[in-house]
């Protein structure tokens, strides 16, 4: 468990937030310059915002109120000001930080109206991920085994967080008479969604239902999203590129094959993948990270597919071989890691923990960053 002053230091946003946007304006100004054109500060800014959930927790349980808060600096840095906290009981009534609600406030500038950006948000709702530490982290824990078997959307978390999320935009469409659907490439949304690990299951899961189910396409940015795989052990007892390949190809062919077996199951998922389509979430994660490297084996795996069967790696992207057990038991789920759309970041610096929030605010030059647009079909 890490002493108090290395908790009070990683909460500090002076000395642990995005040091290369302070120097431009200085640490003591009450706002940064930021390029909403320019990725990295989006990323970075995207990254500050998930980790202020974190500090304002870390706030509450160390008893830091008013001047000794440290998660502030998270978001005003940045002109947003706290909107609404959403919190969890479900650890016998004991109030829970999860996640927030922030709103981008415009600066005042003299003589002039002040106007958006185009990309930049409106809102922003953002979650935590699990805090190890954390006296009441046993909630948290069970959610992340509820990840790996696939039951999260069935917790009360998850319907706390969808719940928040809708009523936002429908708060926002009530006020302004229009939807929140249609960004563009980049996000020009009123409301972003993020999170970091267990945080991002939970914005994962709200936004592939605002897509699905209300047409609502939110920017979406998700830190180390956890995704069990083999993907590991395969590395490992496949060594050679080849040999995973034929892996693949040959788990490809079976998945098509049996998607004509169950074929209900495969129309809904190909259904669904039509109406996901248009989502295109940024996922953010590191190569040598055990726990989120099951999206680059599926993002990377059917591209390789693809390009060889293109018939066969349509069919096979959107099923999986669990969610087929399921159909064939007249139960149907699917896999939150089957998209249809996404652009995967990859980072691949030897430096730091691969899981570590705080790598996603540095700079792109101290990274090594890879990006790519997976699309559907």
């Amino acid at each position: 468990m890490a002493s108090s002053r290395d908790v009070d230091t990683a909460d500090r946003f002076d000395i642990s937030g995005p040091v290369h946007m302070m120097a431009k304006v200085g640490v003591s100004s009450s706002s940064m310059v930021i390029d909403w054109d320019n990725e990295e500060h989006r990323r970075c800014v995207a990254a500050c915002l998930v980790k202020g959930v974190y500090t304002m927790e870390n706030d509450s349980n160390r008893r830091r109120v008013h001047t000794n808060a440290l998660a502030p600096a998270w978001w005003e840095s940045f002109g947003f000001r706290l909107l609404r906290v959403i919190k969890d009981d479900s650890n016998n009534n004991d109030q829970f930080i999860i996640g927030v609600v922030y709103e981008h406030v415009l600066p005042a500038l003299p003589a002039s109206k002040p106007s958006r950006h185009p990309l930049a948000p409106h809102y922003v709702v953002a979650f935590r991920g699990t805090i190890i530490s954390h006296p009441k982290a046993i909630m948290d824990l069970y959610l992340d085994l509820k990840v790996m078997v696939n039951t999260l959307p069935e917790s009360k978390r998850s319907h706390l967080a969808n719940k928040e999320v809708q009523n936002l935009v429908a708060t926002i469409d009530k006020g302004t008479g229009s939807g929140c659907g249609g960004h563009g490439d980049g996000g020009s949304c009123i409301v972003w969604l993020m999170g970091h690990s267990l945080g991002a299951s939970l914005a994962l899961d709200v936004g592939r239902a605002m897509m699905a189910e209300k047409g609502y396409n939110l920017p979406t940015f998700l830190f180390n999203p956890p995704q069990v795989s083999l993907a590991p052990a395969i590395d490992v007892l496949l060594p050679t590129k080849k040999a995973r390949r034929s892996i693949h190809a040959a788990s490809s062919f079976l998945k098509a094959r049996m998607g004509k077996v169950l074929k209900p199951h495969k129309e809904r998922m190909e259904k669904l993948f039509e109406q996901l389509s248009p989502w295109a979430p940024e996922l953010y994660v590191h190569e040598r990270d055990l726990i989120c490297k099951g999206y680059i084996s599926y993002f990377e795996q059917r591209e390789q597919v693809k390009e060889r069967f293109r018939g066969v790696g349509k069919s096979a992207m959107a099923l999986s071989y669990r969610d087929m057990l399921f159909a064939a038991f007249g139960k149907e789920k699917e896999r939150p890691h089957l998209l249809p759309t996404a652009r995967l970041w990859k980072n691949s610096s030897m430096d730091g923990d691969a899981h570590d929030l705080q790598q996603w605010w540095r700079p792109d030059r101290e990274l090594a960053l890879s990006a790519k647009r997976y699309n559907y079909p």
